[in-house]
């Protein structure tokens, strides 16, 4: 990854869902001992009217379709917070 994956995460969900509230928080020293250990660890916190009318399932679909490229180049682990705006 070259850019800071925090802002390489931040820029490609902006792009694909215009989110009117984003939260990209680098929770890889929180893993010690776990695979992926100190590095890769995200959460996602985001609001979006692209989510209106989507469940739970379909809205984290299309935030891991946003970083899809960074799965397992970067991102080792997501946890995503999905909401309407």
């Amino acid at each position: 990854m070259s850019a800071a994956p925090v802002a390489l995460i931040r820029e490609r969900i902006e792009a694909a869902l215009s989110p009117t509230a984003l939260e990209v928080i680098d929770e890889g020293h929180l893993h010690a001992g776990h695979a992926g250990e100190g590095q890769g660890h995200f959460r996602v916190r985001i609001s979006s009217p692209a989510f209106a009318g989507k469940l739970p399932l379909q809205r984290h679909r299309m935030v891991y379709a946003a970083v899809d490229d960074l799965m397992n180049n970067g991102i080792h682990a997501l946890a995503i917070e999905a909401s309407v705006e």
